[in-house]
């Protein structure tokens, strides 16, 4: 098969927060992983380190701005394409069914918790995304991003509501996000 690239993302639902897109290449077999929605936040740290210590790998955010002003799709497509040319592979496998465009791309429904290389993007893509978010909670503690990471719930649109958005908002993202949250 060859050298395979794993590549996922996270962030790509929350009213908040950066979309974070992560590519891995394992030079060694490690254990314990799967989709990072499956894992503690103590075992993803965990396997996050294992991961960073033991394969190439590529991390690309997009912040709320660009979401907002480029659309989700757009900034997925770039994520992928940034991915496919920092890091060299014989195949690229995203999770999901979706290549947005981008050639010499295969796709696998729930490849993150099938495939390893998958499963480790996974972690590396959840782990940034979460670091990130608990620094932004810091930052703005009135909107609590340390209960919600960034979603839409009811706790994360009662302080909207209370306080409006911040730069880490998604604007684009608000008459949806709130009419689905009340």
């Amino acid at each position: 098969m060859g050298v395979l690239c794993g590549i996922d993302e996270a962030g790509r639902g929350p009213l908040a927060g950066d979309l974070v897109m992560a590519g891995c290449i394992l030079h060694v077999s490690v254990d314990g992983l799967n989709d990072s929605k499956k894992l503690t936040a103590k075992k993803r740290e965990a396997l996050y380190e294992l991961i960073v210590e033991n394969a190439s790998y590529h991390i690309v955010k997009f912040s709320a701005h660009d979401i907002d002003n480029n659309g989700i799709s757009a900034c997925l497509k770039k994520g992928l394409i940034d991915i496919l040319n920092n890091l060299k592979a014989d195949k690229y496998l995203f999770d999901g069914n979706q290549t947005y465009g981008v050639k010499n791309l295969a796709t696998m429904v729930q490849a993150d918790r099938k495939i390893a290389e998958v499963s480790a993007a996974s972690i590396l893509a959840k782990v940034t995304h979460d670091v990130d978010i608990l620094e932004a909670a810091k930052k703005y503690p009135e909107y609590q991003f340390e209960k919600h990471k960034g979603y839409g719930t009811k706790l994360h649109v009662a302080m909207i509501k209370k306080y409006g958005y911040c730069e880490i908002h998604r604007k684009t993202y608000k008459i949806k996000a709130l009419e689905r949250a009340l």
